[in-house]
C-alpha cells in the first residue's frame, strides 16, 4: 500500500484574502456586473474564497487599459536595460517571498509544498533569464558592400493575451509574463479558475518593482467567458495559451477571423522508452518521478512507459513496488511526494480512467484512494501493465498519477508504439547505445526529447510540441520572436539601382482629323 499520514487536519495559510479581484489599470476592481465564483481548496473541497468572475465587459476594460499603456505609456519606449532592471526587481521580490508563494500555491492547487517551492524559485529564474536576454539580444544585419545595408528592427506588438493553466500556475504565468513584458508589450492575464490565489500576488509584486500602471492587467473568470472574450478581442493581436488540446482547437478557431499570433502548448501522452541495455536503476527512478511528481498533473509526464521484453518483467515488478512506496499525504507536509489533485471535477475524471484501466489492462499498483485519507482529492499512484496500444489509458491524456506500461520487442515496434498517439510533446529514451539513442530520438514524433535524462532543460532551448500537443515554440529567442514584430529595413548606399520605366519619348497625339 502507498504510505500515507493519518487523516490530516486542514492547513489554512494565514492572511488569506477576503476576496480575489481583478487588477486593471493599476487598481483592484470587482467585476462590472458584480458576479463571483467559488474557489475550493483541494484537501477539504470547501469554498475558501470568492473570486471576481470576469466577462466580456471586464476584458474590454483590461484591454482598453493595456492598449492605452502601450500607445501612450513609457514601457514600450524604455531602453531594454531599463525594462531589464524592473524585471530583475520582480525576480528579487519573487525570490524573497518564495516560502509564502509556495504555501499559497500548495494550498490552492494541492501540490506538495517542497515541489511548490521549487516552482516559485523557477518563476524568479524565468524573469531573471528574460531580463538578461533582452539586454543581450542581437539582431541581424546583412551587408552588400557598396550597395546596401539590411537590418532587422524588432518592435513590441501590442497587447498580449495570456491564458494559463491550473498546474504549477504561478510558474507558468511567469513563463509567459517574463518575455511578453521584456519585449515591451503590455498584457492581459487570464489565470485558471481553479487556482487564482497565487496569481493575485502579481499585482503587488509588479507595483513594488516599478511596472507602470496598465502594463499588467489580470482578469479572473471562466474560460468560456473571460478567456473567450480575450481570444475574440480585436485589439489583442497575440494569444499565448497553455492547456488541453480541445481548448486549443477552440482558441485556434476563434482567433482565426482576427489572424492573431498564436502560441499554444497543449496536452501530452509522452512515451518513456526503456531499452534492455539501459541503466535500469536510473530509468526506474526517472520514470517514477516523471509521472508522479506534481501529482501527475504535468503536460510532459512520461505516462506511457514502453519497456523492451528482455527486462519487462523485472521492470514492472520493481516499478510497481516503488510506486507503492511513494508518499501520498497533505500538500503542506514536507514528507509528501504526491498531494491532492486540484479539484473534485478533475479527481472524478482521473478516477474514472482508473476504472476504465481496470477493464483494459493489469493493475499492479494503486488503483484508488489511499488509506488514512478519507477526504480530499487523493489518488494512490496507479500502475497498469500489459496495456494494449488501443486502450484508452494508452491513447488519452489522464493528467494524474496514472501510468501505462507496455512491452515491445524491436526498435521498430517501440517507435511505432511511441508515435501511435495523437500527441507529440515530449519523449524520454533510455539506452546506452549511442547510435540508437540518436536515430530513435530523431525519429520519434515529439517536440522535445530527453536521452537518459529526466525533464531538465536549459531555458534557452525551444519548448513546444507537434501534432495535437501544440502550435509554435517558446523559450529563449523563440519567445522573443513570438512577442515581437521583425521589421526588415533596407538602406541603399551609393547609386540607386532601379530599373527605368516611363522614360521613352511620348507617342505623337493622334491626328484629330
Amino acid at each position: 500500500m502507498s504510505q500515507s499520514t493519518p487523516t490530516p487536519q486542514p492547513h489554512r495559510p494565514a492572511d488569506l484574502p477576503a476576496k480575489i479581484q481583478h487588477y486593471i489599470d493599476g487598481e483592484l476592481v470587482d467585476s462590472v456586473d458584480g458576479s463571483t465564483f467559488e474557489v475550493l481548496d483541494p484537501v477539504s473541497n470547501e469554498t475558501y474564497v470568492h473570486a471576481a468572475a470576469g466577462k466580456k465587459a471586464d476584458i474590454d476594460r483590461a484591454v482598453e487599459a493595456a492598449s492605452r499603456a502601450f500607445a501612450e505609456g513609457p514601457w514600450p519606449r524604455m531602453l531594454p536595460r531599463e525594462r531589464s532592471r524592473v524585471l530583475h526587481r520582480v525576480a528579487d521580490l519573487v525570490e524573497s517571498r518564495d516560502a509564502r508563494l509556495a504555501e499559497l500555491e500548495s494550498f490552492d492547487s494541492g501540490l506538495p509544498i517542497t515541489q511548490a517551492l521549487g516552482q516559485a524559485r523557477r518563476a524568479a529564474e524565468n524573469f531573471r533569464f528574460f531580463a538578461d536576454l533582452i539586454v543581450a539580444q542581437a539582431d541581424d544585419t546583412y551587408k552588400v558592400p557598396g550597395r546596401q545595408i539590411n537590418y532587422v528592427n524588432r518592435k513590441p506588438i501590442g497587447v498580449a493575451g495570456l491564458i494559463t493553466p491550473w498546474n504549477t500556475p504561478f510558474m507558468l504565468e511567469s513563463w509567459k509574463l517574463g518575455p511578453a513584458l521584456a519585449t515591451g508589450n503590455t498584457v492581459v492575464l487570464k489565470p485558471a479558475e481553479f487556482t487564482p490565489l497565487s496569481a493575485s500576488l502579481w499585482a503587488g509584486i509588479f507595483e513594488e518593482a516599478g511596472l507602470p500602471p496598465g502594463v499588467f492587467n489580470l482578469v479572473n473568470g471562466m474560460g468560456e467567458d473571460a478567456g473567450d472574450a480575450l481570444v475574440k478581442h480585436p485589439d489583442v493581436p497575440l494569444i499565448s495559451f497553455t492547456g488541453e488540446s480541445s481548448t486549443g482547437q477552440l482558441i485556434f478557431a476563434n482567433a482565426a477571423p482576427y489572424l492573431k499570433g498564436l502560441s499554444m502548448e497543449l496536452g501530452g501522452k509522452s512515451p518513456a522508452v526503456v531499452f534492455a541495455d539501459a541503466d535500469l536503476d536510473a530509468a526506474i527512478d526517472a520514470t517514477i518521478f516523471g509521472v508522479f511528481s506534481l501529482n501527475g498533473e504535468r503536460c510532459t509526464a512520461g505516462s506511457r512507459i514502453l519497456v523492451q521484453r528482455e527486462i519487462y518483467h523485472e521492470f514492472v515488478e520493481r516499478y510497481a513496488a516503488q510506486a507503492e512506496r511513494v508518499v501520498v499525504g497533505p500538500p503542506h507536509d514536507p514528507e509528501t511526494e504526491v498531494g491532492a489533485l486540484v479539484h473534485p471535477e478533475h479527481y472524478d475524471k482521473v478516477m474514472s480512467y482508473i476504472e476504465i484501466g481496470k477493464q483494459e489492462a493489469r493493475l499492479v499498483a494503486g488503483g484508488g484512494r489511499p488509506d488514512g485519507l478519507p477526504t480530499g482529492n487523493y489518488v494512490r499512484p496507479t500502475v497498469f501493465a500489459d496495456v494494449p496500444s488501443d486502450a484508452r489509458i494508452f491513447q488519452e491524456e489522464i493528467f494524474g498519477p496514472v501510468v501505462a506500461i507496455t512491452p515491445f520487442d524491436t526498435d521498430e515496434e517501440a517507435l511505432e508504439l511511441a508515435n501511435g498517439v495523437r500527441y507529440g510533446l515530449a519523449a524520454y529514451i533510455w539506452t546506452n547505445d549511442l547510435r540508437r539513442a540518436h536515430t530513435f530520438s530523431q525519429a520519434v514524433e515529439a517536440g522535445m526529447v530527453w536521452l537518459n535524462s529526466n525533464n531538465v532543460r536549459d531555458l534557452r532551448t525551444p519548448f513546444g510540441g507537434v501534432k495535437a500537443s501544440g502550435l509554435g515554440h517558446e523559450g529563449g529567442y523563440r519567445s522573443i520572436d513570438f512577442y515581437t514584430d521583425q521589421q526588415a529595413v533596407h538602406i541603399t548606399l551609393g547609386t540607386v539601382h532601379n530599373p527605368t520605366f516611363g522614360k521613352a519619348d511620348p507617342p505623337h497625339p493622334a491626328d484629330p482629323r
